[in-house]
């Protein structure tokens, strides 16, 4: 607990400097709030229309974990797919590739068009987003097997079924979850993206991405700078949230997350 606390209070310390800097400048320069407004104004806007923001927050939380969730369990079954061998990589890797190197942003107005506004929508542009990384890490795990390994598993007759359960999927744990720390902010990024096209344009009920524009287009920007920092908290829970599974699913063998001899 004491090694956790000194390590948290260096990036605290940062961010304390970095807002006593931020208010200083606003006061000492005499920045109009419209361009810069002061933390103080920030946190005053938070504050003030709280149950908006934190339906924006509750809006987008549940769109980036809708999509996160699929793009995990697609992204994982695709992985298992291509491992199996060298031949179906070859044929299917380039789609995999495709699939990041569109902009998501010429994709999105077609899934509006296919599938409507709304939730459905935003979490398939989340999932978009967040599938790549996924499939290429998980992929990159289950076929870096020690061959020795592979060899004992056959000596005993293992199935291939035995073999992915057994060993593959284990050993491929740490490169699933680098996927998974990637696609975690993504995710966020991908809720912002589909709500511009695809999100509820009631004034109110739409998510950050919606929030965002509409305090954009009224000159709200302190509500404006509460939002975006509401973006990034959310972002860094999901992150956080993966960095803890983890560190609970890979703290008892795996070396990355085994505790560091202090030298």
């Amino acid at each position: 607990m004491r090694r956790f606390l000194t390590g948290a209070a260096w990036p605290l310390g940062v961010l304390a400097l970095v807002v006593a800097g931020w208010q200083a400048a606003t006061v000492w320069l005499a920045i109009p709030p419209y361009i810069l407004p002061g933390p103080a104004r920030v946190m005053g806007a938070g504050m003030e229309r709280h149950e908006n923001l934190l339906l924006a927050v509750r809006t987008s939380a549940v769109a980036a974990a809708g999509g996160f969730g699929v793009a995990v369990v697609c992204g994982v079954l695709a992985a298992v797919v291509l491992a199996q061998s060298p031949l179906v990589r070859r044929c299917l890797v380039p789609y995999t590739i495709l699939l990041q190197t569109v902009p998501v942003v010429a994709v999105a107005p077609l899934i509006l068009m296919w599938f409507g506004s709304g939730l459905r929508s935003v979490v398939l542009v989340v999932a978009i987003v967040c599938l790549f990384p996924i499939i290429a890490n998980t992929t990159q795990g289950l076929v870096s097997v020690d061959r020795n390994l592979l060899d004992l598993f056959r000596m005993s007759n293992a199935t291939r079924l035995q073999v992915l359960v057994r060993l593959r999927l284990p050993h491929a744990l740490p490169a699933l979850f680098t996927g998974l720390r990637i696609s975690s902010g993504l995710s966020v990024i991908g809720a912002f993206t589909g709500e511009w096209f695809a999100s509820s344009n009631t004034v109110g009920q739409g998510g950050l991405g919606y929030s965002i524009i509409y305090a954009n287009s009224q000159l709200q920007t302190d509500y404006l700078f509460a939002l975006v920092l509401a973006c990034a908290a959310l972002g860094s829970s999901f992150f956080l949230a993966v960095v803890g599974c983890e560190w609970l699913m890979l703290h008892r063998w795996h070396e990355s997350a085994l505790p560091r001899e202090t030298e």
